[in-house]
């Protein structure tokens, strides 16, 4: 698709939408603490590492000129998209990243559609450390994000009445 389209293509709508229910999904179905080395969540574990998983072509897709172009926005507007795009990018990224290495420091082995991961490190004794509690607070701030790029959406839409929700939309 052309960088200069005025929409989205299918497939990174789609992309977008299932990386929506999946992140949701995954807060949902997390838990904490120490009981997950007793009770692994496999659920939370199979949708964080497919949010993983998407990212990957979502991001080929938009290198591609899979994404529209944006320069008709106003710089502090393109400029917070910017911002706002590549933290999201960052936590679909680092949120899936630091839950399998959280559970490898716990013990608990992850596994992705029935395949066994690898560890990221050695398990230890006690609290797993700094990089688990950035994992759940980034679940709830990966939330709050996405809350606020869903109100910019609706504020472009019916404010600003620039055609945002159609170009994320199948139709």
């Amino acid at each position: 698709m052309s960088q200069n389209s005025a929409r989205y293509s299918k497939t990174m709508v789609v992309i977008h939408w299932l990386t929506t229910l999946l992140v949701l999904g995954a807060w949902l179905t997390a838990e904490g603490g120490r009981e997950v080395a007793q009770r692994p969540p496999i659920l939370h574990f199979t949708l964080g590492l497919a949010v993983l998983a998407l990212v990957v072509p979502r991001l080929i897709l938009r290198l591609a000129g899979a994404a529209p172009d944006m320069t008709n926005q106003r710089n502090w507007l393109a400029t917070a998209a910017k911002i706002g795009h590549g933290l999201l990018y960052l936590l679909l990224i680092g949120l899936p990243l630091t839950g399998w290495y959280a559970a490898s420091r716990m013990g608990v082995p992850v596994s992705f559609l029935g395949i066994e991961l690898p560890a990221l490190t050695t398990a230890v004794q006690g609290r797993p450390g700094l990089i688990a509690d950035l994992h759940e607070n980034a679940g709830t701030f990966i939330l709050i994000l996405a809350g606020l790029h869903a109100v910019m959406a609706i504020w472009h839409q019916f404010v600003l009445r620039d055609g945002t929700l159609q170009r994320m939309s199948l139709r």
